[in-house]
């Protein structure tokens, strides 16, 4: 005999959030949520409620729980403003491909249409979804309890099946309170069940290879899918077999470590100097889960970052809108990056290949490393105030422990740690690349902790951005999370006045921070601010003061801000280019010295 129970939608709602795993759920109150927050009351101790101050921070909260984990979060805003405040948030999330679960909430259904309370109706009832359409991989409004079930199950597969992404849920306020009679027993988890992970069709796995083992200058070029289907290990036994050179985009930093002889680091416009080096003079790229976006292939200017053709491309993705949509493909292969990666080593012992090796190729991109980081060096050790970017970003490579997760917010700052931070293994450096979202990383930060207890997290951040979610220091301190923020504090939103005096001249307006009596600079004393929340505050007043800050706020294990200010006349050097039409493009600036 089958049991049957009366349960309210929100009971069905966590139900199956539990079934999942989730153990996170992050949001903000509101009157259109309180009946989720009654159910989550009951399982405190299996999912963990955490109240944000602003609805952006619950979604880059789940974002980077997601990157670190991956295992999903919950995200819960209320009607109106609230669940307006989301988007940003979600839609970082979509264009990185982060799985998350967004719980809107809605005006009850018997008022839609109505033009009740923070209902958005102009254009058809109860329409938020509309807002968040563009940035979810599905949005679902069940307007009766009885279909929580199907909707709840089918948002899980949609947003963890395939290529993962953002799901919204929009629950109309009664749907909460109203009940429904389900069977006794939990539903049975679909989480597992759909992440299939596709292996390359025969055809397509021999083109791949014949064309890889064809090359006389390979490079595999690990993109973010790699990080998604975790092929990282896979990746390194494939190159180290074939003796070929590895780069990455900077969304898969550390797919192999910072110090092995095969890896050369990010492609791009502010990628290492091999790195561009590998791709532009590659005949053979084997791509794997990589969008082609115009920050990482130099606007597809021909021979900046690739010069496809005449190199031959081949590319790896389970998406296949994304095969061939930026550059022509050689080979095309339609699957998952590990189980693709695998076939391939596979195949290689089936052959019984003998280990290959392009050591001249190898030893020519290595010098090319070593002529970078030997014109670098020397600015790692500038002394003075403001402090030279180089040398924050030393000081973080070399201070920070091996296992530490550091966060890149949006901003001038973001530029160097691409180029410049020693990433030490995969999922270790987080970033919003696709969407670019300002707080990303100062509010991220705690869902990176939060997902790895036992790991330092540490977010980079620009005083611009800070400023703009402060407010997650006080949820740091409320919920005992220990984060640290280094705020690269250099009075002004630096990436984009560099833009605009190189676009226009000196003709800057909005784009630093001053007193617009005298002209002079404005900043904020974070470390006080910090202070005045309830989290430990450190100010750099000497060059060599950001080792000590560091390694004290990393002892005392409590949330901390530590004020980093950094000169705003240096700008990282471009390797590649970027262009923003119909201005003029911004060309690769390094050139090696003679001899």
């Amino acid at each position: 005999m089958v049991t049957v129970l009366s349960k309210t939608g929100a009971q069905v709602i966590v139900d199956r959030l539990l079934c999942e795993g989730v153990s996170f759920a992050f949001g903000l109150c509101g009157h259109g949520n309180i009946g989720l927050l009654n159910a989550l009351y009951d399982v405190q101790g299996q999912i963990h409620t955490v109240s944000v101050h602003h609805e952006q921070a619950a979604g880059h909260m789940a974002d980077a729980y997601w990157r670190v984990a991956h295992r999903p979060a919950v995200t819960f805003t209320s009607c109106g403003p609230g669940s307006t405040n989301i988007p940003v948030a979600v839609a970082s999330a979509m264009m990185d491909s982060s799985a998350l679960l967004a719980i809107t909430a809605n005006i009850p259904s018997v008022q839609f249409n109505r033009g009740a309370f923070q209902e958005t109706y102009r254009h058809y009832q109860a329409d938020f979804p509309s807002v968040l359409r563009p940035y979810v991989k599905r949005s679902f409004q069940p307007t009766r309890p009885d279909q929580l079930p199907l909707v709840m199950r089918q948002a899980f597969l949609e947003m963890l099946g395939g290529r993962p992404g953002p799901v919204q849920v929009d629950v109309p306020l009664d749907l909460f309170a109203e009940t429904v009679d389900v069977g006794g027993e939990r539903p049975q988890a679909v989480g597992d069940s759909v992440r299939i992970r596709s292996a390359a069709e025969a055809g397509q796995l021999q083109a791949a290879l014949e064309t890889l083992l064809g090359a006389a200058h390979p490079v595999i070029l690990a993109g973010g899918g790699t990080v998604l289907s975790e092929a990282e290990a896979d990746v390194r036994t494939l190159a180290e077999r074939l003796g070929v050179p590895v780069v990455s985009t900077p969304l898969a930093s550390g797919v192999l470590p910072a110090d092995h002889p095969l890896y050369f680091g990010n492609v791009g416009r502010n990628g290492t100097f091999a790195a561009n080096e590998a791709t532009r003079n590659a005949d053979v790229i084997l791509a794997l889960g990589v969008r082609f976006d115009d920050r990482m292939s130099s606007s597809w200017i021909p021979g900046y970052t690739f010069e496809i053709p005449p190199t031959k491309l081949i590319q790896v993705d389970i998406d296949p809108s994304e095969i061939g949509r930026n550059y022509p493909v050689a080979v095309g292969v339609l699957g998952d990056a590990r189980t693709v990666v695998r076939q391939l080593a596979a195949e290689l012992e089936r052959r019984r290949q003998p280990r290959a090796g392009h050591a001249e190729w190898v030893k020519r991109l290595e010098a090319a490393r070593q002529v970078w980081e030997n014109d670098r060096a020397p600015l790692t050790k500038t002394e003075g105030l403001p402090l030279h970017p180089e040398r924050v970003v030393a000081t973080l490579s070399r201070a920070l422990p091996e296992n530490a997760l550091v966060l890149s917010d949006v901003g001038v700052h973001h530029n160097w740690l691409v180029q410049r931070l020693r990433v030490r293994g995969p999922r270790s450096f987080l970033q919003s690349w696709g969407f670019g979202s300002m707080c990303f990383a100062v509010c991220g930060v705690l869902g990176a902790k939060l997902a790895a207890p036992d790991r330092p997290a540490v977010a980079v951040c620009g005083d611009g951005g800070f400023l703009m979610a402060a407010h997650s220091v006080a949820t740091a301190v409320e919920y005992d999370i220990p984060a640290i923020w280094v705020v690269w504090n250099n009075c002004g939103y630096a990436s984009i006045y560099d833009l605009q005096v190189g676009a226009f001249g000196p003709r800057e307006l909005a784009t630093r921070f001053r007193k617009q009596r005298t002209g002079e600079p404005v900043s904020a004393d974070f470390a006080a601010l910090a202070q005045a929340m309830g989290a430990d505050g450190y100010r750099v007043t000497r060059p060599g003061d950001l080792d000590g800050a560091l390694a004290a706020a990393l002892a005392a294990n409590r949330p901390a801000v530590i004020d980093v200010p950094v000169r705003s006349d240096e700008r990282p050097v471009p390797t590649g280019g970027w262009v923003l039409p119909p201005l003029r493009p911004f060309a690769p600036a390094y050139r090696p010295k003679p001899g």
